[in-house]
């Protein structure tokens, strides 16, 4: 799978205002409200620095949190004191996306300054429920509030957020349409290691799919195991409790009205198809662990439903069968905690499953902000093979699904390339 991109050295950025979406959305403690893992900010940093250091007037947009995880929308005020405290140079914050604060800010720029802007998810047009009911194409974004009142600030367009390469989102996907566009270091990096991947994996490929944000699992799902891209599937987290739903096995009413208030039962139907078609490859929980009155402990899945139980974490049985599989993998590819890993005893089978991963002789990659946070908090990251930014992005990769980001890319790349052919401005 080969992407075509035009990369951040193609142009000349010096005194130029550039306008660059990253992905930095981190993991959020939800008692203090602040970043617990900043990975992903750490890995924006190439692009970061190299723009500055050639003296582009920088605009950064960013999201944190979303609808569907409303407990991490917060302000990006500490993203930008972390930046600037890695770079080691002022990053500035304005809780304004791309209103009249925010565009004066713009024209204000100097070369080498930088301003991180609001938090992209306080605009509709950024968050999953108007993609999902809209369906905007890119080339009918420009009306948007965001692409009609910064396009016209800027000179260049980079995008260096792969983990959000599956959003059709006007930061993402709009500015390509009306601005010479580069890829930043790191989508270029993603998307390579990535591509490496998808063409030549060791058999036999063990997807372990967990979390509680499933529809990036099940957006994916059906297409790993039509083509055969993966050769056994493990699920765990909320995704195994939807699997075990759709297997027949009542949870219990708790835990199914929690599902249900969250307007994931619907996913059931689709674990059902994929059950229906390949069941000889997706392996469900044996046993789980939760609380059932006073006591909290590991429950067998024959013993369910019970009805006022809650249940986060995959048991010891559960565990060892997983164990098992990962031992044996030729390649794994991780995205999602089995768990509530944050809250003991219920981070005990993330932590055996990502050490599982660490000691497999298989070439593993993970991907994903809680995925990520609970790997370097239990194992530390320099045990897997590569650790992507992406969730979801990665895996719909993965399967062999075009993203939204990359046909943008690769469209302004046929664009621009022949403009840079023909000598024009770079």
């Amino acid at each position: 799978m080969e992407v075509n991109l035009l990369p951040i050295d193609a142009f000349n950025v010096t005194g130029r205002r550039v306008l660059l979406r990253v992905d930095i959305n981190s993991p959020i403690d939800p008692g203090t409200r602040r970043i617990v893992d900043d990975n992903r900010i750490r890995r924006s940093l190439p692009t970061l620095r190299d723009l500055l250091d050639r003296g582009a007037r920088l605009g950064i947009l960013a999201h944190q949190g979303d609808t569907l995880d409303y407990q991490n929308l917060i302000p990006l005020a500490e993203h930008a004191e972390r930046l600037t405290a890695l770079l080691g140079r002022r990053v500035d914050y304005l809780d304004d996306v791309c209103g009249p604060a925010a565009c004066d800010r713009v024209r204000q720029l100097a070369p080498g300054d930088a301003v991180l802007l609001g938090n992209l998810r306080y605009l509709a047009e950024e968050v999953s429920g108007f993609e999902k009911e809209v369906k905007l194409a890119p080339e009918d974004m420009g009306s948007t509030w965001l692409v009609r009142s910064l396009a016209p600030l800027f000179d260049l367009y980079v995008n260096d957020a792969f983990a959000a390469a599956h959003r059709n989102a006007p930061s993402m996907v709009a500015f390509q349409e009306c601005l010479p566009t580069a890829a930043g270091r790191l989508l270029y990096e993603e998307l390579g290691a990535l591509a490496r991947l998808v063409r030549s994996p060791r058999r036999p490929v063990v997807f372990v799919l967990g979390g509680a944000k499933i529809s990036d699992a099940f957006g994916m799902l059906r297409e790993v195991l039509e083509k055969g891209i993966a050769d056994r599937v493990l699920v765990s987290g909320v995704v195994g409790q939807v699997f075990l739903l759709a297997s027949g096995r009542r949870i219990g009413r708790r835990v199914e009205a929690w599902l249900a208030d969250r307007d994931l039962l619907p996913f059931v139907e689709q674990a059902r198809a994929c059950l229906a078609g390949w069941s000889d490859r997706i392996r469900m929980p044996l046993d789980l662990v939760g609380t059932v009155g006073e006591t909290t402990g590991p429950v067998d899945v024959a013993a369910l439903p019970i009805e006022d139980g809650w249940f986060a974490d995959i048991g010891p049985a559960t565990c060892a069968a997983f164990g098992a599989e990962l031992a044996s993998a030729g390649t794994l590819f991780a995205n999602g905690p089995a768990g509530v890993y944050e809250t003991p005893p219920f981070d005990a089978g993330t932590r055996f499953l990502w050490q599982a991963i660490a000691d497999s002789p298989g070439f593993s990659v993970i991907g994903g902000g809680d995925t990520v946070g609970s790997a370097r908090k239990f194992v530390g990251l320099e045990r897997f093979g590569y650790v992507c930014t992406a969730g979801g992005a990665m895996v719909r990769f993965l399967s062999g699904k075009r993203l939204p980001l990359v046909e943008a890319m690769e469209k302004a790349f046929r664009r621009d390339r022949a403009r840079l052919a023909e000598g024009g401005p770079t």
